[in-house]
């Protein structure tokens, strides 16, 4: 005879009723504590920038155009005047293109220095002393050898993003665990099984890390590199208000970096969180 499982009495009923809500409401809570942080510390800088252009005002007319009032001011007419989404989709378009370069070279080759002692052992010295070398001081090199235009912007981006790449993938590679390997290997897997069922699993959250960082990279790297010539862009953009003198819109270029800036980072923590397990990405 199957016995009934016992009811739960009205207290557990109404402990188990009690204890969801709350840890909802202490979820909600806490989100809502972040993001009242978050805006404070943001609304903190904007004060001190408020504060720095106004005692700068007293002795320089000219600095009252950098005020964060000026900046949003001059917004709209950035959108229908100067073509600012031209602009940005140009800038995201070489943010593509060098992270997508940068990940096709850095993969493979971080997969090759993790999974090969004599690899490492060869390149790492060579590696590192290039790593160390800026992006932009390959700026005269870039338009010597591939002239001006998207090819130099596309270089230098690649060349600063490759990096983080190429280090975290051999991080993930040399972390994996040995008994899977042995266990891939046990069962008869083909190397493309191993590839795919063992390595890329392994490695994907490392990889996700390196792109987040290269993400970041590229962001500081692609103003200047968008200075080489090139008729469209963030980078031209800035330089391009810096010669009409018309430093209130300069001012939102910047502000117009900053938040694009901060929505890459934030898709990049997303995609970090939904294909690494969830883990935190800071």
């Amino acid at each position: 005879m199957s016995s009934v499982p016992a009811r739960p009495s009205p207290s557990t009923q109404t402990q188990r009723e009690t204890v969801t809500p709350s840890g909802r409401t202490a979820g909600t809570r806490g989100w809502l504590g972040r993001v009242v942080l978050g805006a404070g510390g943001l609304a903190a800088v904007v004060a001190l920038w408020w504060l720095g252009v106004a005692l700068l005002a007293r002795h320089n007319a000219l600095a009252a155009q950098f005020s964060p009032l000026a900046a949003v001011a001059t917004l709209p007419t950035l959108v229908t005047e100067d073509g600012l989404f031209v602009h940005v989709a140009a800038s995201l378009r070489r943010i593509g293109v060098g992270l997508a370069c940068a990940l096709l070279v850095g993969v493979p080759l971080g997969f090759a220095i993790g999974r090969v002692k004599a690899v490492e052992t060869a390149l790492s010295p060579a590696l590192q002393f290039l790593r160390m070398i800026s992006p932009l001081s390959w700026m005269p090199v870039a338009v010597m050898a591939l002239g001006i235009g998207d090819r130099p912007v596309y270089f230098l981006l690649a060349f600063a993003a490759v990096w983080p790449v190429v280090m975290s993938t051999a991080a993930g590679v040399q972390q994996i665990d040995r008994r899977w390997v042995q266990l891939g290997e046990s069962l008869a897997a083909t190397r493309l099984e191993m590839l795919w069922h063992v390595y890329v699993p392994g490695i994907a959250a490392h990889v996700l890390t390196g792109v987040r960082l290269a993400v970041g990279v590229l962001w500081i790297v692609l103003v200047p590199a968008e200075m080489l010539g090139v008729s469209s862009g963030l980078g031209y953009l800035i330089l391009d208000t810096r010669d009409r003198l018309a430093y209130s819109e300069l001012m939102a270029v910047v502000l117009v970096i900053g938040a694009l800036g901060f929505l890459l980072d934030s898709v990049a923590r997303l995609v970090y969180r939904r294909f690494a397990g969830g883990a935190s990405a800071d």
